[in-house]
């Protein structure tokens, strides 16, 4: 019977439902179908294709189809390449595909939105170019926070990895248990002491430390804490610095592929004067809901964001406030809500989002006046240049 189960799990997982949206502005919208992830599907290949059906550059024939495979999708993106990339290397495309369907290695650097270090051959980041497809994150340290020192230094995510390992060994496991300084040991133990000074970053040090570690040890010992610190206060690999440059640099209109919760979506900058960003719906569950389409993108943990339908009107789901839920995680948030922990968990994380996301918002909103000012400083030039050629004109007509 389990047999029979697991044979029939992965015969699924192999197949990708359709869901029919409409994408566009008002005058150029048309309907199309995107493909949704079930099974914790390959979401990288999902993003690649579904980013090129929004574009127009792939379609899924006959439109009736309810579902396809990836050597359906996989022939239709080599087909695109070779028809509007006639340069690049398409068998080398098409070695590198069946990886994103397996999960793509990728390194986020902390300073830069778009800036990756490639793992291996860095077969994955060319898959993206080839396909004209931008890669983005947003986990991004603010260059005005303590950490941004270290972090600048440490510069990627596989880096502070292994510096984060490096430091453990080196405290015999300490640094990973919290007690990297050896406080709680007996006198005479490596890391003991008996007076404690404060630290980087708000971490406590020994007063002695040279005793136990040589200054080399030492700092990356420090530049491990920092860091820790970072990744466990980032864990949903989104910062509001990070979601500040996404919304400030990315341009109108734009569709481009978001590296967020090791998990690739497709990120949507509107255009108008809705400046907001919205990431495509595709999980499997919301099949059944036409009204989910897009999220908007308000907050680095997603308990703010809000479900649009295809005009980027509020949703309202068939399923209700448990839209999306299986029985099991709806009746765990049941269950939840009543234990005094979480509530107080909830109430502190809240008012953290809340300082941060006002942060955001403000600098939002500094960036828009900003941008108000300079188009009436050139409005005013403008205006100064007509009036001064008016003047010229005059006076040749006089004399």
């Amino acid at each position: 019977m389990t047999e029979r189960a697991d044979t029939l799990h992965v015969s699924r997982a192999e197949v990708w439902y359709l869901k029919e949206i409409a994408f566009g502005s008002t005058e150029t919208k048309r309907r199309l179908k995107i493909i949704t992830q079930n099974f914790n599907g390959p979401c990288s290949f999902i993003a690649i294709c579904n980013i090129l059906i929004l574009r127009g550059q792939i379609e899924i024939l006959p439109y009736e189809r309810g579902t396809v495979s990836y050597e359906f999708l996989a022939q239709l993106v080599g087909e695109y390449l070779l028809m509007s990339c006639p340069d690049i290397d398409v068998s080398a495309a098409l070695s590198i595909m069946p990886s994103t369907t397996k999960g793509l290695d990728l390194n986020p650097v902390f300073t830069g939105a778009t800036s990756f270090r490639p793992a291996g051959e860095g077969g994955e980041l060319k898959l993206f170019e080839q396909a004209g497809i931008e890669l983005v994150h947003g986990w991004l340290v603010d260059p005005d926070s303590e950490e941004y020192r270290v972090l600048q230094h440490v510069r990627d995510y596989d880096t502070a990895v292994t510096l984060i390992a490096d430091a453990d060994h080196i405290t015999r496991g300490r640094l990973l248990s919290g007690d990297v300084w050896g406080e709680g040991e007996g006198e005479g133990e490596v890391g003991s002491s008996s007076q404690v000074e404060s630290g980087p970053s708000g971490y406590a040090g020994p007063s002695s430390a040279s005793d136990n570690y040589s200054e080399k040890d030492r700092e990356k010992i420090e530049h491990a804490l920092v860091t820790q610190a970072f990744l466990d206060s980032t864990k949903s690999q989104l910062t509001y610095h990070g979601l500040f440059q996404l919304a400030s640099t990315l341009q109108p209109g734009s569709l481009v592929a978001l590296f967020r919760n090791s998990h690739l979506s497709v990120l949507h900058k509107r255009e108008g004067e809705d400046s907001s960003l919205y990431s495509l719906v595709t999980d499997h569950v919301f099949l059944q809901e036409p009204s989910v389409v897009w999220e908007r993108l308000e907050d680095v943990d997603g308990v703010g964001s809000t479900f649009v339908d295809s005009d980027f009107v509020r949703s309202t789901p068939v399923g209700g406030d448990f839209a999306g839920q299986t029985a099991e995680s709806a009746l765990h948030a049941l269950e939840m809500e009543g234990n005094p922990d979480v509530i107080l968990a909830r109430q502190l994380q809240a008012e953290e989002d809340a300082r941060s996301h006002e942060i955001y918002k403000r600098r939002q909103q500094q960036q828009e006046i900003r941008q108000k000012e300079e188009e009436e400083r050139k409005r005013k030039n403008e205006d100064n240049a007509s009036r001064k050629s008016k003047k010229t004109k005059d006076k040749c007509i006089i004399m």
